[in-house]
C-alpha cells in the first residue's frame, strides 16, 4: 500500500490558528505555506530547489522519513491518505498544494486523492493546487501528437485512476466559484541517474527486449529535477483550472531510447522482437506500456508556465549515468 509522506509528532503550538489572519501572524508564518502531498523523490527536489521565502509543509505517513523532510527544510506532518481521522488537522494550514501522491494500486477510482480534498475543504480549499497525474490518461493515440485538448481515453485501470483524481480535484476546485485554482501537470516516463530505476541500465544489463521498429511506439521523458522545477513554477504561474503536458524536447520510440542509453554507458543494444512475441516474453506491466504510442506537444508549458529545461533531452540527462 502506497502512503504520503505523512506528518510526525504534530504539535499544535507549532503552527498559526487556521482562523487568525495573516497579518496578524509572526513574519515567519506570513510567509506562503505549502504542502507537499507525497515527498518521495520528486518532492524531495522541489524542496531542494524551490524558494526558502516559503513556509514548506511535508504530510508523510513514515516516522522514518521525519528528520530527512525538517533536513530538507520542511515541518512534517503525520498523516495517512487511507485514513482520514489523519488528515482532520490538515484543514486550512496551506495556501498552496503540490500533490504528488500516487493513487492505490488496485481499483478504478482514487479514494486517497477525495479523502485529501475534504480534509482541506474542512475550512477552506488551498488558494492554488499542483496535481501530477500521468501522461497515461491519453491512452494510445498511435503516434499522434497530443496537445493537452485532446480527450482522454484511458485504457488501463491505472490511468482510469489519474483520472478520476484529475476530476476530483476540478470539481473541488469549480465548487468555491474558482477560489482555488486548480493545475494538473500531465507526466510520463521520469528518469534521472541519481533517482531509483532511474535510468535503463538495469534494464539494458538484464537484455530485456524492445520490439521490432515498425510495431514500436512513442514514448515521452522527462528529468526528475525539471519536473520538480515545474510543480514550483506551476505553483505561481498556471492558470486556473488548466493542464499542462510536461515533458522534454526528445521524440523517440521506446526502442530508440534504450539503443541511445545502451551507446551510452558502452552496453548492448537489447534484442528487436515482434509484438507477438513480446505476449510471451514480457512482463504484463512492462508490455501495457509498449501498447501505447503517443507524443506529447508542451507549447503550454513553456509559453504559460515559462519553464526552460535543464535538460530538454534525455542524452543531456543520461550523461551523468554513464561510465
Amino acid at each position: 500500500m502506497v502512503i504520503l509522506e505523512v506528518c510526525v509528532d504534530f504539535q499544535p503550538s507549532i503552527l498559526p490558528s487556521n482562523t487568525t489572519p495573516l497579518g496578524a501572524l509572526p513574519a515567519r508564518f506570513r510567509r506562503t505555506r505549502i504542502l507537499v502531498v507525497g515527498c518521495g523523490d520528486v518532492g524531495m527536489r522541489l524542496l531542494a530547489t524551490a524558494s526558502r521565502n516559503a513556509r514548506w509543509l511535508a504530510l508523510t505517513s513514515s516516522p522514518e522519513r521525519v528528520e530527512d523532510l525538517r533536513a530538507a527544510g520542511a515541518l512534517p506532518l503525520r498523516g495517512n491518505l487511507d485514513q482520514n481521522a489523519t488528515l482532520a488537522r490538515l484543514a486550512g494550514l496551506a495556501q498552496r498544494v503540490v500533490h504528488l501522491a500516487p493513487p492505490p494500486s488496485t481499483g478504478r477510482a482514487d479514494p486517497r486523492t477525495t479523502n485529501l480534498a475534504r480534509a482541506l475543504a474542512r475550512r477552506s480549499l488551498p488558494e492554488r493546487w499542483v496535481y501530477a497525474s500521468t501522461s497515461g490518461v491519453y491512452g494510445d493515440c498511435g503516434g499522434d501528437w497530443v496537445s493537452e485538448t485532446r480527450p482522454v481515453r484511458p485504457q488501463t485501470d491505472r490511468a482510469l485512476r489519474r483520472v478520476d483524481a484529475e476530476a476530483t480535484l476540478r470539481w473541488w476546485g469549480r465548487q468555491k466559484l474558482g477560489a482555488s485554482r486548480v493545475s494538473v501537470l500531465r507526466v510520463p516516463g521520469i528518469y534521472a541517474p541519481d533517482r531509483e530505476g532511474g535510468t535503463p541500465r538495469e534494464r539494458l544489463q538484464r537484455g530485456t527486449p524492445v520490439l521490432n521498429t515498425e510495431e514500436d511506439v512513442y514514448t515521452n521523458h522527462i528529468h526528475a529535477d525539471d519536473l520538480a522545477r515545474a510543480c514550483w513554477v506551476a505553483l505561481w504561474r498556471a492558470q486556473p483550472q488548466r493542464v499542462y503536458n510536461i515533458s522534454d524536447d526528445s521524440v523517440l520510440k521506446m526502442g530508440d531510447y534504450y539503443d541511445l542509453a545502451a551507446d551510452l554507458y558502452g552496453l548492448s543494444r537489447p534484442p528487436r522482437i515482434s509484438r507477438l512475441q513480446a505476449q510471451t516474453l514480457i512482463a504484463p506491466m512492462t508490455l501495457s506500456f509498449m501498447s501505447e504510442s503517443r507524443r506529447l506537444t508542451h507549447d503550454r508549458m513553456k509559453r504559460e508556465l515559462k519553464l526552460r529545461l535543464h535538460h530538454p533531452h534525455v542524452i543531456d540527462g543520461l550523461r551523468g549515468a554513464a561510465g
